[in-house]
């Protein structure tokens, strides 16, 4: 059973204590864990405390004092940032493991089966469960934030349930608007994404943040494409984006795009696994972030994942579940395809008596990638990713005491290597 210590900021308003005119916020003291803030000023401790005041972390380190603080005993516990996933189609919880032998294209595949067929009878409703779902998996999981690339509004009403689901589930997330363009590639759906934005998001300072899930320009007309970045700049908005996607991947227009100057930092460009090197370097010369979700694109048909592409460029890719119709709903999983991924490719290459090989990733490489990628590439890397005093306190308790994991020899490569998610005991966000 999970101690969840979800949407803090309202059971804030709660707890906070008026002395005068001065605001008491209330103190949590996580104490004697081996914490691993991932902070690479403040390290690593194999026995630490992380002060939370409010809903901001307030300090990391041994030996930390705070009379008034509500103790949490993190022996044999592993205390760290919560996983950042960066891409999940999160209505789709209740279709978990509907299409596990799936392709992604075909007449048989995702596209026809989840797509064009069952995303079309979804009713809000629907949606509201799925997400719910899909959101408190995520949570048992040690996901703290996701980014819910929620291509299923086809009323207002689905948008408006979709909203409600994250709001509840207290979660800090990115709500990414998108819609069923299999239905009309021309449908654009601006006045909708406007009151949406004006409705919901009229503030940056709260769990539920904004941006816009732009079809891109595989699956809509280069005109359509440069109307979704304009708008989504002019509010300010985030821009994720597939691209580089299995057949359809022939169609990408991003050079195109990048000679019309769209290409900028606020983008976050997913799976990217057909994209030629020149596109590769166009992203990451434009200071662009990548979500790579390899379970998904190896076993369905994307192509390669591409992380040593990035990797040769200087750019270390976010990580994401992309689907829980085929995949499981856990950053584990993704930790570990990833790295043997890269690994698998690199010993590949030695054997074939290939000298001046680039380096393999390390397990703090990987860890990074679900925490602190994950955040910059949702844009919120300023508010979570790290234990960094100042940053919201959204951090995972990892149980170290179970059977699956003792002795634990080395706290990051056990949450890499040995951990699942029936170590994860307490979330708080």
């Amino acid at each position: 059973m999970r101690d969840c210590f979800v949407g803090a900021g309202t059971l804030l308003a709660m707890t906070e204590e008026k002395k005068g005119s001065k605001v008491t916020l209330k103190r949590t003291l996580i104490k004697n864990g081996c914490v691993l803030s991932l902070d690479k000023k403040i390290g690593n401790f194999h026995q630490a405390d992380v002060l939370i005041e409010g809903t901001k972390i307030a300090a990391v380190g041994p030996n930390l004092n705070a009379a008034d603080a509500e103790v949490i005993d993190a022996s044999d516990m592993i205390v760290m940032p919560g996983f950042v996933d960066t891409h999940r189609h999160v209505w789709e919880g209740i279709l978990r493991n509907i299409g596990t032998d799936i392709p992604l294209e075909g007449a048989e595949g995702y596209l026809a089966i989840i797509l064009n067929t069952l995303a079309p009878v979804y009713r809000p409703e629907d949606a509201y469960v799925g997400n719910l779902v899909g959101l408190y998996g995520a949570i048992d999981a040690g996901i703290t934030t996701i980014l819910d690339w929620s291509h299923i509004q086809a009323t207002r009403e689905h948008a408006d349930a979709v909203i409600k689901a994250l709001q509840e589930s207290g979660m800090r997330a990115v709500f990414a608007y998108g819609y069923p363009w299999w239905k009309d590639p021309d449908e654009h759906q601006e006045d909708w994404i406007r009151d949406v934005a004006g409705k919901y998001f009229s503030s940056k300072d709260q769990l539920l943040t904004f941006a816009l899930a732009a079809p891109g320009p595989e699956f809509v007309s280069f005109e359509m494409t440069k109307a979704h970045w304009q708008l989504a700049r002019e509010l300010e908005a985030r821009i994720t984006v597939h691209v580089g996607v299995g057949t359809a991947g022939k169609l990408c227009k991003l050079l195109e795009m990048g000679k019309a100057g769209l290409l900028k930092e606020d983008t976050t460009y997913i799976h990217c696994t057909t994209l030629s090197d020149e596109e590769i370097k166009m992203i990451v010369d434009t200071g662009g972030a990548v979500s790579l979700s390899s379970t998904s694109e190896m076993t369905m048909g994307y192509g390669m994942p591409p992380v040593q592409r990035f990797l040769n460029l200087g750019l270390r890719p976010s990580l994401s579940v992309d689907a829980e119709t085929n995949m499981p709903n856990d950053m584990f999983t993704q930790m570990r395809s990833v790295i043997s991924l890269q690994h698998g490719m690199l010993f590949d290459r030695k054997l074939a008596g290939k000298r001046n090989l680039p380096p393999f990733m390390n397990s703090r490489d990987v860890i990074e990638c679900a925490t602190i990628e994950g955040a910059r590439a949702n844009g919120l890397a300023h508010k979570t990713g790290t234990l960094t005093p100042g940053k919201e306190a959204d951090i995972i308790l990892l149980s170290t005491d179970r059977p699956n994991i003792l002795p634990v020899n080395d706290p990051i490569g056990a949450v890499v290597w040995g951990m699942d998610t029936s170590n994860v005991d307490s979330v708080f966000v």
